[in-house]
């Protein structure tokens, strides 16, 4: 059915349900016989404050036989034990699907995240990469024969780990969901995915597509409801063998205590606080416009946002000067999320608004610019930014390293700028956060680059650049930023275990003597191990 949302029409529906074999959409006009679903969650699009459509939580007993009925699936082989050709094919079909649906997917998490239109056409765009890329993994991976003694052959295999849960945030709805779930549906898993109860509704669209591109019922099941309650559930499943999270370090810690007790695997994207390091020698316009994008991008929602601007001394005046003229640009252009020619949009939520205000009205530094919620209309199309969860753009100078706004995660457009002098005192000022994700590093001096790079504590560091992410490149962090990896080879091991089958070659005559540990003449030739 299709809806009107500002006066256009959407592909949205006025409900969704849990994507899980025997409860789709369809049939949640009316009660289900076997399954009690009760609690409706209200999905709010954030730069207007309304209701989008509600999102039927899944309950205790919806996550017992889902996972019930993807552990059943996966004993069948179905696509557990179905060729890598196979499935490498699937997830072709699946990204070319996806390909063709990319404007209909960006205005949905336009919609639900708050985050402009063209921010989520360009990362949408690229997300059929990680699909080709693990679909190419399938057919090029192979397995290895180990060296061993004696006339042994040792071939190691990798297989998938079973049933596999995967808990993913807000802030890039589909993009996080994809970059799980293709390595996962890749090494032959069955998949069950919590999606954030703010923005689950891609995630379940896209759930509907995988199964239109021949991925069976009940290998990927999607199960919105609250990380609390639904989560909790699903990650304390005992048939659940690996748990692959994005969320805040608190969560992840709480999340892992549960996955540790059922010795279950764990991969955790975690919470971050990018230090961006900006020497005397950078290309200044360069660095400005890209620490503009490493901080207002996602209006800061993201874990690798440049929430820490480093400034060597002798620059420090002027990269504050022009990143202030820069800000004044991106502000006047904050508008409508769905005109294309808006430039940072809101926040997830009120709630999340309120946090951000409070953390900067309680800060020891001095706010230079910013600070406060969007009010009023937009100079860009008329928009009334009151209505919905918008924050300026911020700067806060002078601030204290015990301060909040130094040592937490914000998640919001708020950046504190810090100046030092020497190349010793910014690394450790970079360094100076329990956090190691991201880090950024802005200099033209090669040698001082690859040099402070191996400095950062971080499991990513651009020089030059910021946020620059590729299906075969590893994601992931240092410190309390989390365990693991996304992307690449290592994602797609990590949802498998390897397998080793030894195979005795011998002929039978020589086994007779070097087998028979237990021969009358305790013969010296047996073998042990």
């Amino acid at each position: 059915m299709t809806m009107s949302v500002r006066g256009l029409p959407s592909t949205l529906r006025r409900r969704y349900g849990p994507f899980a074999p025997g409860v789709r959409h369809e049939v949640l006009r009316s009660p289900s016989p076997n399954i009690s679903l009760v609690e409706e969650i209200p999905v709010i699009d954030p730069a207007t404050g309304q209701e989008l459509c509600t999102v039927v939580s899944a309950n205790a007993e919806l996550v017992n036989s889902t996972i019930d009925h993807a552990h059943s699936t996966f004993k069948t082989g179905v696509w557990s034990r179905s060729s890598p050709h196979h499935r490498s094919s699937v997830l072709t079909n699946l990204a070319n699907l996806l390909e063709k649906r990319v404007p209909e997917f960006a205005r949905m998490e336009a919609l639900q995240t708050g985050r402009t239109i063209r921010e989520m056409t360009a990362q949408l765009g690229r997300l059929p990469e990680w699909l080709i890329y693990y679909s190419a993994l399938l057919r090029t991976h192979q397995a290895f024969v180990t060296p061993t003694q004696g006339k042994l052959l040792n071939y190691v295999a990798r297989i998938p780990l079973g049933v596999v849960a995967q808990i993913t945030p807000f802030n890039h709805p589909l993009l996080i969901a994809v970059k799980k779930i293709a390595p996962a549906l890749a090494a032959g898993n069955s998949v069950v995915v919590k999606p954030s109860e703010l923005a689950p509704l891609s995630v379940l669209e896209f759930a509907e597509m995988a199964a239109e591109a021949g991925v069976p019922a009940g290998v990927l099941s999607v199960l919105p409801g609250k990380g609390t309650s639904t989560g909790k559930n699903i990650v304390s499943h005992p048939l659940i063998r690996k748990v692959d999270v994005t969320a805040g370090t608190d969560t992840g810690r709480q999340l892992g205590s549960i996955v540790g007790s059922n010795l279950a695997s764990y991969t955790a994207e975690l919470g971050g606080k990018a230090p961006i390091i900006v020497f005397n020698d950078a290309d200044l316009k360069s660095a400005v416009n890209g620490a503009a994008f490493a901080c207002f991008i996602a209006s800061g929602q993201t874990c690798i946002s440049g929430t820490r601007l480093i400034v060597q001394d002798a620059i420090y005046d002027e990269f504050v000067a022009l990143f202030l003229k820069k800000i004044d640009s991106i502000t006047c252009r904050i508008g409508d999320p769905l005109n294309p020619k808006s430039s940072m949009g809101a926040l997830i939520s009120t709630h999340h608004l309120e946090r951000v205000s409070r953390m900067v009205e309680h800060t020891n530094g001095k706010v230079i610019v910013g600070g406060k919620r969007m009010k009023g209309i937009s100079p860009l199309d008329g928009f009334d930014l009151s209505l919905g969860s918008f924050f300026a753009p911020t700067i806060v100078s002078d601030i204290p390293l015990n301060d909040a706004l130094w040592r937490e995660e914000v998640f919001g457009p708020v950046v504190v700028v810090k100046r030092f002098k020497t190349e010793a005192e910014g690394v450790d000022l970079a360094n100076d956060s329990k956090y190691g994700l991201g880090a950024g590093i802005w200099t033209s001096d090669l040698s001082r680059a690859h040099r402070v790079a191996a400095d950062i504590e971080a499991g990513l560091v651009w020089i030059n650049t910021h946020h620059r992410n590729d299906p075969s490149s590893p994601w992931g962090g240092m410190k309390e930023s989390g365990i693991g990896r996304e992307n690449g080879v290592e994602a797609f091991e990590a949802y498998t275990q390897s397998k080793s089958t030894i195979v005795n070659v011998a002929p039978a005559e020589e086994s007779r003597v070097i087998d028979d540990w237990f021969a009358d003449a305790g013969d010296a030739k047996a073998r042990y191990g």
